[in-house]
């Protein structure tokens, strides 16, 4: 195989493409590769350039490929899509992803760590929670709406639409709806705990964390000067 100095690698959940251009750009690799494949193929290749976009598991493909001796260059899709020549594909995408990579003014997304990762997680999931929280919450609103029940805005005040909900005195909630607000109670709180949960794991990560206590210090310096006098 000729020498490979750049690599545009497009990957998939299963089959990934490669293309590879030597040092004048004339291109001497187009291949594609199963997921398990992946690592043995690179391992067998000097250290070159590979571009990856910046989605889905390219963080975790970063790091496997550094650690083969690669330099590896995540970019935004936005940013490569000008690069591609024809039609959208596996091949032309990874054509494109090798063309962006190797020019001077783009640019590039950091390589997360695990530790990165997990801690974005941490709050994507956090983020996700509260937005099934408001759903419930919306959901619960409207049900006993339609019943004549209401209660003031607010998610504390849901409380008040629940205690409707186990109520036996309560006449204008039948049986079969009864069920269905109960099952949405107890999806509310166990969603509430969760959050709680998250919560209490991203403060010891803060207190943990100089970085995040330093940036929290300018936070708080630029709080303190939009108080008014």
């Amino acid at each position: 195989m000729q020498s490979i100095s750049t690599i545009g690698l497009d990957i998939a959940k299963s089959v990934f493409q490669v293309h590879g251009v030597d040092g004048s750009g004339q291109v001497v690799l187009r291949r594609q590769l199963k997921r398990r494949h992946l690592l043995a193929f690179f391992q067998k290749l000097a250290p070159c350039l590979v571009g990856i976009e910046a989605c889905a598991s390219s963080h975790h493909w970063s790091r496997e490929l550094q650690a083969l001796g690669h330099t590896v260059r995540l970019m935004p899709p936005a940013y490569v899509k000008p690069y591609a020549k024809r039609q959208k594909n596996d091949s032309t995408d990874a054509e494109a992803i090798c063309g962006a990579v190797a020019r001077p003014n783009m640019r590039f997304v950091p390589t997360k760590t695990v530790e990165q990762q997990s801690c974005l997680m941490l709050h994507r999931a956090r983020h996700l929670f509260i937005r099934q929280q408001t759903a419930v919450i919306n959901s619960v609103r409207a049900y006993l709406a339609e019943f004549g029940i209401v209660a003031p805005v607010g998610r504390r005040c849901v409380e008040q639409l629940l205690e409707v909900v186990v109520d036996n005195a309560e006449d204008r909630v039948r049986e079969v709806a009864r069920m269905c607000l109960a099952a949405l109670g107890s999806q509310l709180r166990a969603l509430k705990a969760q959050i709680l949960e998250f919560d209490r794991r991203i403060i010891a990560s803060h207190r943990s964390s100089a970085a995040s206590k330093r940036l929290d210090a300018i936070l708080a310096l630029g709080r303190h000067w939009q108080q008014p006098w």
